[in-house]
Formats: C-alpha cells, structure tokens, sequence
C-alpha cells in the first residue's frame, strides 16, 4: 500500500470518529422542535398581541390593504395575493381571516356577498367580492411615523410588529384561538360602552364591560368573570309568543346559526324531549324561525324546553389570553382596557411631539427663507461672485453671525443647501406679511400642541368622544343584558314515556307494557315508590328496575314540591298501636331507602292517599271485634292531623285492631292559597318569595298584565309562564277594580281620558286606539284621580288645568275610546294627587233607629248601589 493509499484510509477513520461524535438523541431533537413549534404558533398564529389585539395575519392583512388603499374597492383576490408576501401560510388562511375581519363589520368596507352570520352561508369566492378600508380604520389603526417595523418572512419587505391602534380594537372585534396547549377566547364588547370605559379609566372612575355580540340576544353575566378562565356567560335567544300554537325566535345565540339552531330543535323532537309540529326558517337580514307546536301543547313550558334541550341557550366560557412582550399572558377585560387606554395616550403624545418637530421645522425653515431674502444676502458681492458651494455656504454662516439673527435653533449646511436653491422667481413674489402670517398660525399650532401636552389626560378624553361622536352612531347595544332562571328540565320536559308497574312482584319500567299502566312521564323524570312496610325510594325512570315486593303507590317525583301531601295510618309494629301522619317528601337522596314508620318490626301500612294539593279527606275505620269493645266503627277527618316533616312519628289514631279502612268523604285542600311573587328581573313567577309579591292564588284566580304599548292580558299563575319586559302592571286580576286611562289618538290626533274595568280573556287586547302613532300616557287604579294638564305654544299663558277624572267621564267598556280632554295645545298631561273623599256610612233612617244586618252589610259595602250614591 502506498504512503498516500495509508494517509487517505487515515483520513477516513478520524472522519468517521467525528460523525459519530456529532450524533444527537432523537427525542432531544423532538423537544426543541416541539417547544420552537409551540412558541411559533403561540407568538406568530393563534393569539392576538395585547396592543393592537390583532392576530399576525390580521396585522397583515390590514397593513397589504393599507399599501393598497387609494380610496377605492380592492378585489378581495388581489388583497390576499398581495398580502401572501408577508404571510408564508397561503391564500386559504389568509382569506378566512379577510371575511371574518369583514364580517365583523369595523374595519373593513365589504362589497359583494360576504356570507350571513346568521345562517351560516359562506361568502362568494375571492374573485368576485371587494373591499377597502374604513374611515374609522384609517383614522385609528395607522401611523407609519408611530409604526415599529420589522423584516417579513423572506427579508424582501418590511411590516409592522405591532399596528399603533388607538382604541380598544381586542375588545371591540373579540378574538378566538387554538395554539399549541393554550387556547384563546375574548368575547366582542359594545363600541359605545368601550369608549365611555375609556373615558371613565381616565377619570379614574369604576366602570364595568359585558359582552356585545353582533347577533343579539339575551346574555347572563352574573358569572362572567371579567372574562378570565373559569368565568362561563349563559346566552340565550329571543323567543316570542305569536299566537297559542306558534312561537317566533327572533336572534340566535352567539356562535350559533339558524341551520344549528334548527337542527338542534328537530334533534330534540326526535328524542320526545320537546312536542314541534313544523319548523319554518324565514330568516334574511334578521332572524325569523316560527316553530308551529301541535294541539294542547303548552307555549310556555315549550320555550323553557327550547332553553332546556336546544341552541336556543348555550354557554360560553371565555379565555382572556394576549400576547404582551412576545409571552402570553391571561389578562382580564379592565386590565386589558386599561392597557390600551396608557397605549393611546402615549401613541398620542408621540403624534403631538412628532407634530410639534414638524411645525418647529417648518417655522425655522420660513424665518431662514425670509431672513435670507428681506436681508437681500443673495445679491451681496460675496454670494453672487462665490465660485462654489461651499463658499456660498460660508458666506451665509458669516452673515448670520454678523446680524446675530436667533432663530429656534442653529442652522445646518442642509438648511443652508435650501437657500440655494431658491429660484429667483420665487424671491420677487416674496411677500412678507403672508409669511409673518404662516409663522403666527405656525406658533399657535405650536402653543396648542404643548397645551394639549401638558393636559394629555383631557385631550386623550376628547379624542375618545370625538371616535364615538363620528362612528358610534347606529353602534348601540344588540344583546340585553338579563339574569336567567335555572329551568328544571324535569319539569319541562315532554312526557315522552309510559310508566308500567308490577305492584306484587315489585318491578317497575317503560319496557313493561304488559304490565299496569301507572302514567305518563318523561325519560329525565324521577319517580317515587312506596311499598307496604312503610318504605320508599327514589330512583330515575328506566326501562325495568326492581323497587322490592308489595308496592302500594307509584307516581313522578317533583323536587321540592310542597304541596302534595301524603296520609298515612300505619300501624306500629305487630301488636302496636295505629297512627295517623300527613307530610310531605320534597328533597331526598336518590336511590336510597327511607321509611315513613318509626322503623318498628313489623310496622305497616293501613291507608295511604296522595293528595297533590294537600287534600284531607274524611275515612272510615273499623276495628276488630273484642270483648268490652262497644264502639266498631268511627270516623276521622284527616284536617285534624297537622301537616309536619317526613320523620314525624304521628298521632295515635287509636290503640285497638284495626280490621279495615275505607273513605268515606273526598276532602278539601288544608292549604290555603299560594302565594305568587313576580322577579322582575328574570321577568318570571316564582313561589320562593322573590320580587313584588302578587298575592295568593288558588282555583281559577288570574293574573292581570298590562303592557307599555296599551295592551293587556289575563294569565293564570303556573310558575312556567313567560313575561314581556315592557309591563306596566301586574297584578292579581280584580274585575270590579275600575281603571283610568290617559292615551294619544293618532287617528283623532288628541289626547283622551276613559274610565273602564277589563274583561275577563287571556288573548291580548288594546284598550287604546291599534293605529300607528297612538300611545298611553298613564294608567291609574285610584278610586278618585285627577288629571292634570299644563298648556304650552299659543296657549302656554293658560293656567294648568285640574280635572276630576271621575266626574269628567262615566266608567265605559275598555274598547271605548273616551272623552277629549281639551283641544288646546298642550305642554304635559298627568295624574296628579288624587282627590280625597269623606265615605258617609251613616243611612238615616226617619223610620227606624237600627237597620237591620243586611242593611247594616250593605252600608260596609263600596261598591253597593246605597254606598255609591252616598258617594255621589
């Protein structure tokens, strides 16, 4: 082998060596990769930058518009091909991004079909749909001189690392996100109520921000968290009543589009959760779903299932995550609004110094310009003969020194490049007074500058309001802010089952269609079992499940129900005595085995009745014959017994042997009325003693509801009714109470009194004129008021004007129109103080000195025919 045959084999094995000392752990590549990737799509992709709370591709896409812009519409194709220089992920993502920015309706001016949010339709391809930017994005979104650059992808261009926004855009637009192990939710705020949270942080005043979402509805915000992790909004959609058999969904819930709105109330028909007759989607520019519901289907109880069981509710649970020097941080709402509150005050105030670096400019170079010609330096010997540039230039120098002219600051050799410059041409039309009159103008810019710099907080407030006095109009707030009730959805759900029980054997399902027929429940119910020893359990409705032999009742279990009460005589042990209990069962653990007894060996069950409106009937009982013992047979009345807790013992009923018993008389409720309280928040009924208590109820007693708009309706007091937010009165129905109206006929043009009682309907009735124009003023239920009108136009020097409603008009049927009150112009008409009246109870009676009980009745009685002509 020759030497260099031996160096080259040399060579190899040390080359060799190397590469294996070069070899690196595969999974330690995997971690660096996956954490560079991580933090890529983190910082550059998925999450928005906390100052202009956009993301990398929206920054992009707003700057490629903004380098585009000449005041007309762009081919929606031509934005995101321009915008692919500085975006390296293609035209796909980049022109979501565009129709989402666009559909959000700020920034940018769209033309064409940009798709629905309501329905969920796509926009048209890229081709065929324009845009441009706002004025709103062009006045607030960019500044070049306040812009910090940097390279994009490829080095070729520049883009800005952050846009100098100056107004809470993240808020305003919302935000969502999925990164690599963090995700992002901010939620669209109003545009109008950003901008006074900005003023109210730079008044140091408290403020507080709900989201805004530009599909409407109703929102829960009791646990929104300041939108951080662990908060969650209910959302819900507005549903109407249009008639007894139809229900009108007005909006849908944030995220959610009519098709998934829809198919989600058809799911829930398809599970016998809800009973829908037809579904008709007439929605266009606003939503409009009519869901038609069969015969003897409840309106009401069906818009607490569409709630329950559908879209028509969804929770949202918001993620407030930003970028803020280049790390993620989880930020609230106030502390986000606050941070790009400092942010535009200080892009502000470097627009004022950059101004005020441009007006100095611009002062010096016409105090130079017009020093340089008044002092006619140009036709001096040592100017017109200086044989360079640089001589020139030192002969200015040396003039300037000689006149000792002070200008805002030295002049350069740049400056002094200027002046030669000037044509001749320009130096005969010099005209001095105009220049003195720029520099004015020029120093009083300049004043104002620095007054605003020293009062920046105040001239950061006037910028805000002069954003929201140009743009904010038509911007006002779309989803009502409420406070939901919990919907029990036992309660609302259809009855979509039958319950079949084998009372001996012990078993009890839906599969068990051979056996006895119990009820009708839903697949969600509970049902409660009692068995003769004297105990029972709670359990959920399935197909078959064993609840143990000899089952003397059966029926679905409401959850703190107070009103069924259960009567029971059981007997206490083998040779115990009888004793007799009524209670009630209204919150137990499910699944788990009570006893109604003291639990006694042998105890068991004599007579049991369920009574769901806390009934007590009369029973008839028969002892076993006994030597000594007279009396076989008696009765009791269970009204004697109190109503007391599950776990009460009893009464003894009696001590003897009972051979059977039997009932004897149906019994009356021992209950009383129930009492009714309206939430005026919730806008619902409720039986918990939350809001204006209505009064108790029982039997066929009504609810009377009057309405803003001159309407009214009866509603009878289950719990699951809905309410309108525009009542004017609620109140239990009294149909002798006598109700005075002040209202406006736009027919008539004038304004009426009328006195009337309503009628009994629970279909919704105006008591005023139905045209368009007409409104009620006032409503009173006092027994003797009085109106007031002041006069105003022509007729102002008139003296107000009181009239005693009940003397001025007669009561009549509530579709009268009723009596004009003055054909004067008028300033305000009102019920003032009503008139007080003396009640004359006291009949003469020339022919006797004491009237009689009936006469003596009647006399107590108002509404009498004697005690009205008292009156009178």
């Amino acid at each position: 082998m020759s030497e260099e045959q031996i160096n080259n084999s040399t060579d190899n094995e040390k080359n060799t060596e190397d590469t294996a000392n070069k070899l690196t752990v595969l999974s330690g590549m995997y971690q660096d990769w996956f954490l560079d990737y991580a933090s890529y799509v983190i910082l550059e992709r998925a999450v928005p930058h906390v100052y202009d709370g956009l993301k990398p591709v929206q920054r992009r896409i707003l700057h490629s518009m903004k380098q585009l812009d000449d005041g007309r519409y762009n081919k929606v194709a031509n934005i995101i091909g321009h915008t692919m220089q500085y975006h390296p992920h293609g035209d796909t993502s980049i022109g979501d991004a565009l129709v989402q920015l666009g559909q959000k309706d700020l920034l940018i001016d769209a033309q064409g079909n940009w798709g629905n949010i309501l329905t969920g339709d796509s926009s048209a391809a890229p081709r065929y749909i324009e845009a441009r930017l706002t004025k709103f994005a062009l006045e607030v979104v960019f500044n070049p001189k306040t812009t910090f650059w940097k390279s994009s992808y490829d080095g070729r261009n520049k883009e800005p690392i952050t846009l100098p926004v100056k107004f809470p855009l993240l808020l305003a637009q919302g935000v969502e996100g999925i990164a690599v192990g963090l995700a992002s939710k901010i939620l669209p705020h109003n545009f109008n109520e950003l901008i006074d949270a900005c003023v109210a942080t730079l008044k140091e005043e408290d403020f507080e921000l709900y989201p805004d979402f530009p599909t409407g509805g109703m929102i829960d915000v009791t646990r929104y968290n300041d939108g951080l992790r662990g908060g969650k909004v209910r959302v819900r959609a507005h549903i109407e009543k249009q008639d007894k058999r139809t229900l009108v969904i007005t909006d849908v819930p944030f995220g959610e589009t009519t098709s998934s709105v829809i198919d989600s109330i058809i799911a829930a028909n398809d599970k016998g959760k809800i009973k829908v007759k037809k579904i008709d989607d007439n929605t266009s520019s606003k939503v409009e779903i009519l869901v038609h519901l069969p015969n003897n289907v409840s309106p009401d109880k069906t818009i607490d299932a569409l709630y329950a069981f559908t879209k028509c509710e969804v929770p949202i649970s918001p993620n407030s995550c930003v970028i803020e020097e280049d790390r993620p941080r989880f930020l609230g709402v106030k502390e986000m609004l606050q941070i790009s509150v400092y942010n535009t005050m200080e892009l502000l105030k470097q627009e004022l110094l950059i101004k005020k670096k441009e007006l100095e400019e611009q002062l010096f170079l016409i105090s130079l310009e017009k020093w340089f010609i008044e002092n006619r330096v140009y036709k001096e010997s040592g100017y017109e003969n200086a044989k360079s540039t640089e001589i020139a230039i030192k002969f200015i120098n040396t003039k300037l020194k000689e006149h000792k002219t002070k200008f805002i600051r030295e002049a350069t050799n740049d400056d002094l490049l200027k002046l030669l410059e000037i044509r001749m041409k320009r130096i005969l039309k010099f005209n001095a007074d105009k220049a003195d009159e720029l520099m004015v103008q020029i120093k009083g810019e300049i004043e104002e500058i620095e007054h605003n710099l020293n009062h920046l907080v105040n001239y950061t407030i006037t910028y805000y309001k002069n954003i929201k006095l140009k743009y904010g109009k038509g911007r006002e707030r779309k989803t009502e802010i409420r406070s939901f009730d919990n919907i029990d959805t036992a309660t609302v759900a259809v009855a979509n089952e039958k319950l079949y029980a084998d009372y001996k054997e012990g078993f009890v399902g839906t599969s068990m269609k051979k056996n006895d027929l119990v009820c009708e429940c839903s697949d969600i119910d509970d049902i409660i079992v009692f068995r003769r020893d004297g105990t029972y359990i709670i359990s959920k409705v399935s197909e078959k499940a064993f609840f143990g032999k000899d089952i003397i009742h059966i029926d679905v279990f409401k959850r703190n129900d107070k009103r069924t009460i259960y009567n029971v005589v059981y007997k206490d042990g083998k040779g115990g005595k009888a004793l007799v209990k009524r209670f009630a069962v209204t919150s137990v653990t499910r699944d788990k085995e009570y006893n109604l007894t003291k639990g006694t060996e042998g105890s068991k069950i004599l007579y049991f009745s369920a009574n769901p409106n806390g009934e007590a009937e009369t029973i008839k009982v028969y002892l076993k014959p006994r030597p000594k013992l007279r009396k076989l047979v008696f009765e009791f009345d269970m009204k004697d017994v109190l109503i007391k807790g599950r776990n009460s013992t009893g009464n003894i009923l009696t001590k003897n042997d009972i051979h059977k018993i039997t009932l004897k008389e149906e019994g009356v409720s021992t209950l009383g009325g129930r009492k009714i309280w309206f939430d005026d928040v919730v806008l619902r009924l409720n039986a918990e003693g939350r809001g204006k208590l209505i009064g108790e109820f029982k039997g066929e007693d009504k609810i009377l509801v009057v309405r803003k708009n001159g309407t009214y309706r009866l509603t009878n007091f289950d719990l699951t009714n809905h309410y309108e937010d525009d009542i004017l009165v609620i109140e239990k129905f009294n149909p002798d109470k006598i109700w005075t109206a002040i209202h406006f006929d736009a027919t008539q043009e004038y304004f009426y009194l009328k006195r009337f009682q309503f009628d009994d309907t629970t279909n919704e009735q105006f008591f005023i004129s139905e045209d368009e124009g007409s409104s009620l003023l006032e409503l009173s239920d006092d027994k003797y008021p009085q109106v007031k009108i002041s006069f105003a136009g022509k007729h102002s020097e008139r003296e107000p004007e009181l009239i005693d409603a009940k003397e001025f008009i007669a009561v009549k049927s509530y579709r009268a129109r009723g009596k004009r009150l003055t054909t004067y112009q008028t300033g305000s008409i009102k019920f003032d103080v009503p008139i007080i009246k003396e009640e004359n109870n006291d009949i003469p009676d020339n022919n006797s000195d004491i009237g009689t009980v009936e006469d003596n009745n009647k006399n107590n009685n108002p509404d009498s025919p004697t005690q009205m002509s008292l009156e009178l």
